[in-house]
């Protein structure tokens, strides 16, 4: 039987609250999903991020240890694929639990595939066709890369592919100066890494109070991190070396 009362097409934030909203009203609901569960806070956002921020503050706090009375051996260091395995360990119990919790919720069809639009209140997945008078697109989001000069040319990084790192990069450029950009370069900073952070506006997280932009760019350029404000002339080329 392929005709349900709902179908939500994704597993991200929303999808998972909603069916069980949905299936404790008597409903009876397929959630699709084509890769991982959790969508983009599990994945690629809050979770892995700000586990990767904990363990850059740990290395920031044990660097201060003499500030606080407690002695080291010798300079801290960071061991980069530890930080990952343990940013991914907690991606995976996350998402396992999401996936666990829907694939034991009554009345609740879990569906792995790539769905697609079939025509109105119908839905494919595959081979098999999906109906319902109710359709919840919660798809997430990804990156997009503007296209500044140059960027076809080199290899970067995004939010995303940012989180694959297993090494400390020795200089990381951030393009763009608001919440996430500077989240990373704070963290990689931490981690041991030159840091310079470019951003076109005349100053750094330019939706906030122009006094609180000053104190964050302070408190940044305060751990070594080098800001780049009013570069409107962004473009990119191959290292030389």
């Amino acid at each position: 039987m392929n005709h349900f009362d709902a179908i939500i097409l994704g597993a991200g934030q929303a999808g998972p609250p909603l069916a069980g909203r949905l299936t404790s009203a008597g409903m009876k609901v397929a959630l699709i999903e084509r890769k991982f569960f959790g969508g983009t806070c599990v994945n690629t956002g809050c979770m892995p991020t700000k586990t990767l921020v904990a363990s850059a503050y740990a290395a920031h706090i044990a660097r201060r240890g003499a500030d606080f009375g407690v002695v080291t051996s010798g300079p801290i260091g960071v061991n980069m694929a530890r930080v990952k395995a343990r940013a991914d360990a907690v991606v995976t119990r996350a998402r396992s639990g999401i996936e666990n919790w829907l694939g034991g919720m009554p009345g609740c069809t879990v569906i792995r595939g790539h769905a697609r639009f079939d025509g109105p209140g119908a839905v494919r997945v595959g081979n098999e066709r999906l109906t319902a008078p109710r359709i919840f697109i919660n798809v997430g989001g990804r990156a997009v890369v503007p296209d500044m000069p140059g960027i076809a040319e080199i290899p970067y990084l995004t939010n995303t592919s940012i989180l694959a790192l297993d090494r400390v990069p020795e200089h990381l450029v951030v393009v763009g100066g608001s919440y996430i950009g500077l989240e990373f370069a704070q963290a990689y900073r931490r981690f041991g890494a030159d840091v310079t952070v470019i951003e076109k506006s005349p100053r750094l997280v330019s939706r906030e109070d122009e006094d609180t932009s000053e104190a964050i760019q302070a408190i940044l350029e305060r751990e070594g991190i080098h800001v780049r404000t009013r570069a409107t002339c962004i473009r990119f080329a191959p290292s030389a070396r």
